[in-house]
């Protein structure tokens, strides 16, 4: 058991929208990201989704609710099945989240414009840091 400096894990990439595991626990991995711009519209068939915001300001969308704004320190809980869309004001956000470890493919679900279910999937790779 060791600690996590987070900062310094955030430190060793600059790529953004790339997900880097950090640790496990309960059946889930835990995540950084950097955001920059904004994400497509998508949803969570199987799980909720957390995003803790480090560095920055992150607002979601949501296609049946106001924009959320989540700054440094914050958090937010996505339910699972709502459509949502992360997105940053052109800066560069570092936000934290997990995941389950073994994600089944269609849970991710792409929304296109104009919407059409299960038109479409995405698959992000994972690294560790």
């Amino acid at each position: 058991m060791a600690d996590i400096n987070i900062h310094k894990k955030f430190s060793k990439f600059d790529k953004t929208w790339t997900r880097h595991i950090i640790g496990e626990l309960n059946e889930q991995y835990v995540k950084l990201r950097k955001l920059k711009d904004e994400f497509i519209w998508h949803s969570h068939k199987h799980e909720d989704e957390l995003f803790m915001v480090f560095k920055g300001t992150l607002f979601m969308d949501f296609k049946d609710q106001e924009t959320v704004e989540i700054k440094e320190g914050e958090i937010i809980i996505i339910p699972k099945g709502i459509e949502h869309r992360p997105r940053t004001n052109g800066n560069l956000v570092s936000t934290c989240y997990s995941s389950q470890k073994k994600q089944n493919i269609q849970a991710l679900r792409i929304v296109p414009k104009p919407f059409i279910p299960w038109s479409g999937f995405i698959i992000q790779l994972c690294t560790t840091l």
